[in-house]
């Protein structure tokens, strides 16, 4: 095999351990929503025993990017892909560390009714997961356009992370003895609101893969 067709071969690989990793998280983002939505709280604790998954992803990609970058000396968007590989994957990772959190709010808050709607919090892990599979795609397809309509999207996280907000925080003020699990929503939005930014952040990174630029998008 010759020494470009070996990269090649070796850069699909790593496209399918990206996509892989993608698909987990996502997944489990989906899986946490649902636990959350239900307090369910073995599902919860799947997502929770997924969490060593996703970290492996994360080391199996980086270890294969390093073997490329050491006997490959890729240049140009060869190495620019490389580099956004290892940064994607550490991305994926917090974004599964997110999960975790609304994994283990509805642990926390299992068996004690809501203290209104959370169609916010549905509606944010539901964008979330949608973001997290078009970032991946964008990257694996090298799509500039696909990244930045992705990270638009986290607009919408961000207003509904601010909405939350003010209806508990306006709920509370009227019924302070709801203030343990009201506090509990609110770190679980803002846990949500990140996710959406390293998605932002994935999109970024297939921008510089592409055209080896540096784009703040949706900041």
């Amino acid at each position: 095999m010759t020494g470009r067709a070996h990269f090649e071969d070796e850069k699909r690989l790593l496209n399918e351990d990206i996509l892989q990793m993608g698909v987990r998280v996502e997944e489990d983002l989906r899986k946490a929503l649902e636990a959350f939505r239900t307090q369910n709280k073995t599902l919860a604790q799947e997502v929770k025993a997924d969490d060593p998954i996703v970290n492996d992803f994360q080391l199996k990609i980086e270890d294969r990017c390093a073997r490329l970058l050491a006997t490959q000396q890729p240049v140009a968007q060869d190495l620019r892909c490389l580099v956004s590989a290892i940064k994607i994957a550490d991305e994926l990772e917090r974004i599964g560390d997110h999960t975790v959190h609304l994994a283990k709010a509805a642990i926390k808050l299992e068996g004690e009714p809501y203290i209104k709607p959370l169609a916010s919090i549905e509606k944010m892990a539901e964008t979330g997961c949608v973001m997290i599979r078009m970032a991946v795609d964008s990257f694996l397809t090298l799509d500039v356009e696909k990244a930045r309509a992705t990270a638009a999207m986290d607009d919408e996280i961000d207003r509904l992370h601010k909405v939350l907000v003010g209806e508990l925080l306006e709920y509370l003020r009227e019924t302070p003895g709801k203030a343990q699990q009201g506090t509990k929503i609110i770190q679980t939005s803002g846990f949500l609101e990140r996710l959406g930014d390293h998605v932002t952040n994935i999109c970024e990174t297939v921008v510089y893969a592409v055209d080896g630029r540096h784009e703040e998008l949706n900041d």
